[in-house]
């Protein structure tokens, strides 16, 4: 039997994203990470509105998006949960996203004035943190 699992995220309210799409964000993030595994139940729309203190609406929307990506599945009468593991955008799509983030990355970063290596070394730590290992 699938566990509920409680979403454990915070909003942000200086942050420039939408409440939805930080959302959306959190939950591909834990998803991509493990924290969230497939089958894990999400709370409902009312409880993690409540849980956030936000509009149900912007829950309703974040997980529509979320399921209509295919990192959420709808089970008719039982809630949403995580699905299964699978490629969720095209590689075309993947590799236009990953441009994009680092453009927008590299467009923040080098204004600070780090050397390249201490910005790779940086990155690396961070990602190493974030990434579960796989396993061989």
């Amino acid at each position: 039997m699938a566990r509920t699992q409680a979403l454990m995220i915070q909003i942000a309210t200086g942050d420039p994203r939408p409440i939805g799409r930080q959302i959306v964000d959190a939950v591909r993030m834990k998803v991509a990470t493990g924290e969230l595994e497939a089958g894990d139940q999400l709370p409902s729309v009312r409880g993690l509105a409540q849980q956030l203190m936000i509009n149900p609406n912007t829950v309703a929307k974040a997980y529509a998006e979320l399921t209509t990506e295919g990192w959420l599945e709808a089970r008719q009468g039982m809630g949403l949960y995580v699905a299964a593991p699978r490629q969720r955008l095209s590689d075309a799509e993947r590799e236009r996203r990953l441009d994009e983030a680092v453009s927008r990355f590299i467009n923040d970063v080098v204004p600070l004035g780090y050397e390249p290596g201490q910005v790779q070394a940086r990155v690396e730590h961070e990602f190493r943190q974030l990434v579960p290992r796989k396993t061989a």
